[in-house]
């Protein structure tokens, strides 16, 4: 069993993004989640009620998954998810402000990025890996470039990931993998389709598991 976090969130390799036009389905869709052997999840600040569903996670779940929240704009929104149980925090942009006030907190922080520049940039200010979105644009070619120069750098590329893509995106050099409707989307949600939610975490988990570096 990872002892950490962070540790926890390289291991399982992939990190859920939960977004949903309502919050009620999101605890049934984490027990899917963990079944499939996702253990990872980030409850996005665009969801309603995400703060208490993050809350009701952790008081449900303790220290077997990671609850982390998403969409975090500002060092406020992270104080208060972190709060509320967010074992880890992560955004879509690079703010400085946030990544200080993670590390001030002692919790995982993963901050958005997309050129060299803002990756090393995150990466120096004190992120624990660097959220590359949106990842769809450049794919996995522009992941193996900006590896290049930057091997030091955990990169979890986010947007346009899925079962086709995820491999290539492990081959190129990724540390974990940023997943959102792929695995959980909408559609399923409102279908109650929560073995098909298990089964997709299952197969993002085999692709991860045999394609992961070091």
């Amino acid at each position: 069993m990872p002892s950490s976090v962070l540790e926890r969130l390289l291991h399982t390799g992939i990190i859920a993004i939960l977004r949903a036009s309502q919050s009620d389905k999101l605890l049934p869709a984490l027990d899917a989640l963990q079944a499939g052997g996702v253990e990872a999840m980030e409850v996005t600040l665009t969801t309603p009620n995400a703060l208490d569903i993050i809350a009701q996670a952790r008081a449900r779940y303790g220290d077997s998954l990671a609850i982390g929240v998403g969409s975090v704009l500002d060092p406020e929104s992270a104080r208060a998810a972190i709060s509320a149980g967010a074992q880890f925090v992560v955004c879509p942009t690079l703010n400085l402000k946030t990544i200080k006030l993670c590390r001030r907190y002692s919790v995982p922080v993963m901050p958005g990025a997309y050129t060299p520049t803002e990756i090393l940039t995150a990466w120096e200010a004190g992120a624990d890996i660097v959220k590359l979105f949106p990842a769809d644009t450049g794919g996995a070619a522009y992941l193996k470039a900006v590896k290049a120069p930057l091997p030091q750098v955990r990169i979890a590329p986010t947007g346009g990931v899925d079962e086709h893509t995820a491999a290539d995106f492990l081959k190129a050099g990724a540390s974990a993998l940023g997943v959102g409707s792929a695995l959980v989307s909408q559609k399923l949600l409102d279908a109650d389709a929560f073995d098909a939610i298990a089964d997709r975490a299952r197969r993002l988990r085999q692709i991860f598991d045999a394609h992961r570096q070091g």
